[in-house]
């Protein structure tokens, strides 16, 4: 899964890293000032904030010796200290803390600490799809450890990403198409789409990215036995018959299976996941209703995790990083041409 950055950052994210508490069970770098974006020029990219994640076994002890480290990073909840911060950090929005606007190395940094048994249950049963999603897209790894569970999971997380593709695809589409439907899977239903992100992210990602996603996919795709791929011609044709569907079904994560149930089931039916899935295999909206499943999951994770990104940030940083986002979109805005343009 490792995947090389665009410009000679080895070093940088080594220096950075080696400034956190070391008990890392997997630590990776994404997003635009990883990887470049189309529309985005490379200096441009150098100025970008670098987002990061860390997976930590014990967040408390991990809070602790950070604390002691980098106390600065910390909104005014550092006063709570290492066991409160652990506990907001388990037990609201999606199971993140993050600490953002930092400034390390000459570089803005933000960076998420979740808990190793946490991101696993993401990975294998998109509980919020929050991080999951993340690791859909191409991402820098930085930090890996021998923890089998989680490796298993990281590629159960692939699996799930082309599997709800192709419910949401037609039978036969190009490599680009699917590209496109995996990376935007994590902000279906994210309010943040609406307000504070350029709509234009999702092509922007794939354009510039095509060979990291196919580093990330093209074994998976290989190997799937629903799936006729012709990596040559940059082509894929899947099947759509009601049982095939009901084969990908079967096999997406537990909370997205249990999404779509509470989407079809009229209240008082109550049957089984196994006998609504067999009927949304034969509906001729069975992608759509996918769709609707996974926005769900997605929209109330963002909701939630944003709000906490208030407190864990701290009033300033989150006014000072918003309107950031805010300008973004503008620029993107802008970027487009108008319908009289393009006819």
């Amino acid at each position: 899964m490792t995947l090389p950055a665009l410009h000679n950052s080895g070093v940088l994210y080594r220096r950075i890293l080696s400034q956190f508490p070391q008990d890392i069970s997997l630590a990776f770098a994404y997003g635009s000032g990883v990887f470049k974006q189309h529309g985005t020029s490379q200096g441009q990219m150098e100025k970008n904030m670098l987002d990061f994640v860390f997976a930590v076994d014990d967040p408390v002890t991990w809070h602790t010796m950070n604390l002691l480290q980098n106390r600065k990073h910390y909104s005014i909840l550092k006063l709570l200290g290492p066991t409160k911060i652990s506990s907001i950090q388990n037990e609201y929005g999606a199971s993140v803390y993050y600490n953002t606007l930092v400034p390390v190395d000459d570089k803005i940094i933000k960076y998420g600490v979740i808990s190793t048994g946490s991101l696993i249950d993401d990975l294998l049963h998109w509980k919020t799809m929050y991080i999951a999603g993340r690791l859909h897209k191409p991402v820098k790894m930085l930090v890996q450890s021998e923890n089998g569970k989680l490796r298993a999971a990281l590629v159960a997380n692939l699996k799930s990403a082309v599997t709800a593709s192709f419910l949401m695809l037609p039978e036969s589409f190009s490599e680009e198409d699917l590209f496109l439907q995996i990376a935007g899977l994590s902000y279906a239903g994210d309010f943040r789409m609406v307000i504070g992100e350029d709509k234009s992210k999702v092509a922007n990602l794939v354009k510039d990215n095509i060979q990291h996603f196919r580093i990330l996919y093209s074994n998976i795709l290989r190997d799937c036995p629903q799936v006729v791929y012709k990596p040559q011609q940059g082509k894929l044709e899947v099947d759509k018959s009601p049982e095939g569907q009901f084969v990908q079904l079967m096999a997406l994560p537990r909370t997205l299976q249990q999404r779509i149930t509470k989407l079809v089931d009229p209240p008082g039916k109550n049957r089984d996941v196994e006998e609504v899935l067999l009927q949304v295999a034969q509906d001729p909206d069975c992608g759509s209703v996918v769709q609707q499943g996974i926005s769900s999951i997605v929209k109330s994770s963002s909701i939630t995790q944003s709000i906490k990104g208030i407190a864990t940030a701290g009033l300033w940083k989150t006014v000072s990083y918003s309107s950031k986002k805010l300008t973004k979109m503008w620029k993107g805005w802008r970027r487009k041409p108008s319908v009289s343009q393009m006819s």
